[in-house]
């Protein structure tokens, strides 16, 4: 009898155990919201459509005089100039060369333009040699004449500098 006591004891510990195990899984399987939302579709998210323009606006720079030009040309030639002459000094690399010569052109080019026809002759000289020395460094591949074209465009340098300083042309 005390066996069929003990049996039975067991068994309804079991039976509340399991009862208590299925309880709690129901709960937490059908309760938890997170659960939920974890395992539900979310809805496609559109991108927001841009708006077209139809009619591109311009806008213009602010007009600079052409004592203000002349300044910023005549600086931006400077640098090109200075940065040409450090490359033949240290030795860089050709293209880099090259590339420095042909702004220091073009920014030549651009102050031309803002001078009368006296001062564009005399600069046409500096620009003639310029192509020059443009013309020997991209025919000296292997920089044998280097320290000859840094002496040359130093001696442009000083040269323009002498006698296109923004005082000398403004007078």
């Amino acid at each position: 009898m005390r066996n069929h006591r003990l049996h039975r004891l067991k068994a309804k510990i079991t039976h509340i155990v399991v009862l208590a195990t299925c309880y709690f899984l129901l709960v937490t399987l059908t309760g938890c919201d997170a659960f939920v939302r974890k395992f539900t579709r979310k809805p496609k998210r559109t991108a927001p459509k841009e708006e077209f323009v139809l009619a591109p606006q311009e806008y213009k720079a602010p007009q600079m005089s052409k004592e203000e030009q002349y300044r910023q040309y005549f600086l931006f030639w400077k640098s090109w100039q200075d940065e040409l002459i450090n490359s033949l000094a240290i030795g860089t690399n050709h293209k880099k060369q090259i590339g420095c010569i042909n702004e220091a052109i073009k920014n030549l080019g651009q102050i031309r333009a803002l001078l009368n026809e006296a001062k564009q002759k005399e600069l046409d000289t500096y620009i003639n040699q310029m192509e020059d020395l443009k013309n020997y460094l991209t025919g000296d591949l292997y920089s044998d004449g280097i320290s000859k074209n840094r002496l040359t465009a130093e001696r442009i340098k000083r040269s323009i500098l002498h006698n296109f300083s923004y005082n000398k042309i403004n007078k």
